[in-house]
């Protein structure tokens, strides 16, 4: 509920600070005394658009701030508590504009976004004007307007869910199929690459082996006869290995004559012996690889080259040849799994659709049976609003094409009236006249009240266009209206404004050349005679005042 608004250099208001309380509050004043730059004000506050026109003649910024008082499960306080900030039961958001343009907002004095603001107007507040485009005007809210009347919060909680789930497995799908569709495009070519990388069956380390054999081998003839011109010279009969064994037999007679002094030369030429028969067997090893069919360095160039060959076309190192070969194979089967992995996802999809389908083909059912409540209850506030002859019903309309089907359901919801017996029903913005719009839309918020989280209902001018015994209907409609809320109505209607439990008149005062905007709140006298000169004009006559009493006692 709004507790009070205090307004700041705003077009012509200078200071002003006004108390609210629950009930009907009527708002009335002659013609271009600025009641609308009080809702232009609030509307600042909670999140409209800020414009430099806003700020009084010769002042730096206007400034607004809105407190409302909030009940312990009221929406706003989640939507605090998700910003981070401490939700209080006296909310207090104020806004400034400066004479430049720049808008700043604070909700309980921190600094916030005015996106912020914006989204607790929308849970605090409710404007309804003669020819609203939004509220109950817009078909878009209607669905939202029969669940809360329904109390079908859980089950359209369940559909959004059941719908979420369905679209997660769908999506997955899809990406699955598009990357099932690429891998297949480059399945011949990786099938083919695979195959090739199989028969040439790389190992790693391969290339530096097979290129140091080929330096050997590309020296073949040199290092042949070096080494058999080696081998002679330490084998054969003149070689050092049988001199050498020679010279151990000779010492090895004499040695115990020397008195041991032979004996370390002999164990020297043990070790040159031994050495040299190392030697020798090395030669003959490496003779071995040396001395091979000399179409060996042939084949091993080939190997080498296709090796490398293979390397440059996929763009890889030699040594790299082998992992590629690895990962190709692997996207391979990725391949036939994504398969299964499709195939999967198809069951999938089609549990989490029938499971959606059946959650909103239960909430359809729900919202037929409870159009007909809606319809019945709006009947019954359309007599005294005097549309005894008018219609109202709520369209609930399956929607076949699954196209259509989205997370509030798979059907659509409208509100549509017909304003003459025998006419059919239409759009409830396009139908109805302005008046009559004013009306059907009462009929509804008061149907709608007990399920409203809004406190607070503002009605700009709702009533303009009817006058007598319909103004003095939509009166009493709106002092029910104001028995469960905070109702504020602007009026230039007296049947109404004597309904009201709260009476403020905007007038002008002119100070110098300064004309500047006030609010005064009305009784006893004062009252009777704003609603006899709303009943009269300038000129208020001794009629004017005794019907104004009779309109605040309830007799007109």
């Amino acid at each position: 509920m709004l507790a009070s608004l205090t307004i700041r250099d705003v077009v012509l208001i200078e200071r002003l600070g006004l108390g609210f309380r629950k009930g009907l509050c009527v708002l009335t004043g002659e013609t271009g005394a600025g009641k609308s730059i009080l809702l232009d004000a609030l509307g600042l506050a909670l999140g409209a658009r800020a414009d430099s026109g806003l700020v009084r003649h010769g002042a730096d910024q206007a400034s607004v701030t809105a407190e409302f008082d909030l009940s312990g499960d009221h929406p706003a306080l989640a939507i605090l508590k998700e910003q981070g900030l401490d939700p209080e039961e006296r909310l207090v958001v104020r806004r400034t504009v400066s004479a430049d343009g720049r808008s700043r907002a604070w909700v309980n004095d921190q600094a916030v976004g005015v996106g912020l603001l914006k989204r607790l107007g929308e849970e605090l507040v409710e404007v309804h004007g003669q020819f609203d485009t939004h509220g109950l005007l817009n078909p878009q809210t209607h669905r939202s307007v029969l669940d809360a009347y329904a109390g079908l919060a859980a089950e359209a909680a369940q559909v959004a869910a059941t719908h979420r789930a369905w679209r997660q497995v769908e999506d997955a799908r899809a990406n699955a199929a598009a990357e099932i569709a690429r891998a297949r495009s480059e399945e011949e070519y990786l099938r083919h690459a695979v195959a090739e990388l199989d028969a040439l069956a790389p190992k790693a380390g391969e290339e530096e082996e097979l290129a140091e054999t080929r330096a050997v081998l590309m020296h073949r003839e040199k290092l042949v006869d070096a080494l058999n011109a080696a081998y002679g010279e330490l084998s054969g009969d003149r070689g050092v290995e049988r001199a050498l064994s020679s010279a151990i037999r000779t010492l090895s007679r004499i040695a115990d004559k020397a008195a041991g002094k032979l004996d370390p030369v002999i164990a020297a030429l043990d070790r040159a012996a031994t050495e040299a028969g190392e030697a020798i067997a090395g030669l003959q090893a490496v003779s071995s690889d040396v001395d091979m069919d000399p179409q060996a360095l042939e084949k091993l160039e080939e190997r080498l080259f296709a090796l490398r060959a293979a390397a440059r076309k996929h763009g890889v190192d030699v040594d790299a040849l082998a992992p590629l070969r690895k990962d190709m194979a692997d996207r391979l089967l990725l391949i036939e799994d994504q398969g299964d992995l499709l195939a999967r996802l198809a069951r999938e999809a089609e549990v989490a659709r029938d499971a959606y389908r059946k959650a909103a083909e239960s909430l359809s059912r729900e919202r037929q049976q409870a159009a007909g409540r809606l319809d019945a209850a709006v009947a019954t506030e359309l007599a005294p609003l005097k549309l005894e002859k008018a219609k109202f019903r709520t369209l609930v309309e399956p929607l076949a094409d699954e196209s259509n089907w989205t997370a509030v359901g798979m059907d659509r919801v409208a509100f549509q009236v017909a304003t003459n017996p025998g006419s059919p029903p239409g759009a409830l913005n396009k139908i109805a006249s302005g008046g009559e719009l004013a009306r059907f839309m009462l009929a509804l918020k008061v149907v709608l009240a007990q399920t409203s989280t809004v406190g607070t209902l503002v009605f700009d001018e709702v009533d303009t266009g009817i006058g007598g015994a319909v103004a003095a209907a939509v009166g009493e409609r709106l002092k029910t209206l104001g028995q469960g809320l905070q109702v504020l109505v602007v009026t230039h209607s007296p049947q109404v404004a004597a309904r009201g439990s709260i009476h403020l008149k905007v007038q002008k005062s002119v100070k110098g050349e300064q004309v500047t905007t006030g609010v005064v709140e009305l009784d006893g006298d004062d009252r009777r005679e704003e609603i006899a000169r709303m009943l009269s004009g300038a000129t208020v006559t001794a009629e004017a005042r005794a019907a104004a009493d009779s309109l605040i006692a309830g007799r007109g």
